[in-house]
């Protein structure tokens, strides 16, 4: 909550998305987020931003918990100061983490705009719950790492319909396929 002028204001963060979830849960999770305590700035400034995380929490997210249960969301909204503390591992201008933010050119970090999240649930397999995205949830595209890794999801104005396996290639890293299904 916050202070003005003698009237408690609360948090953009706090406020609900979707039918389960807060803000909060899609812009302060993933292991990079955590390790920090929140001692960077990841909180959204474009409107776009903000419809984007609610767009995947009521379109895909909401309707994973509602037939799964809980889920862990382990990579959400990653703003400029959170994407610099994870560099090299991610592709901030193809994975729809940034949503609608802008870079320092004004243009968006991510001309796909939308707004991905990668996410578990506990004792379903990834591919289940890959194959059920695709046949259950409007998506722009959807990352497949393997069985035991989180399921990358994003929505999107493209709205793709993209189902991508990140193949480990020999050097060890990965090599994206589009694929028809899982």
């Amino acid at each position: 909550f916050l202070l003005r002028r003698g009237i408690m204001h609360q948090s953009p963060l706090d406020a609900t998305c979707s039918r389960h979830l807060r803000f909060r849960d899609l812009v302060e999770c993933g292991e990079t987020w955590q390790r920090l305590a929140g001692a960077v700035d990841n909180v959204p400034r474009q409107t776009g931003t903000w419809d984007g995380l609610r767009r995947v929490a009521t379109e895909v997210l909401d309707p994973v918990i509602e037939r799964f249960g809980p889920i862990r969301l382990t990579y959400g909204f990653a703003g400029p100061a959170l994407t610099r503390q994870i560099a090299g591992r991610i592709a901030p201008s193809l994975d729809q983490h940034a949503g609608s933010e802008l870079n320092a050119r004004g243009r968006p970090t991510c001309p796909r705009l939308g707004q991905a999240v990668d996410l578990h649930v506990a004792g379903l397999g990834s591919r289940e719950l890959a194959q059920w995205l695709i046949a259950n949830t409007p998506f722009d595209r959807l990352y497949f790492y393997g069985d035991e890794r989180p399921v990358h999801v994003s929505v999107g104005p493209d709205e793709s319909r993209a189902v991508v396996t990140m193949l480990q290639g020999p050097s060890g890293r990965r090599i994206p396929k589009v694929v028809a299904g899982l």
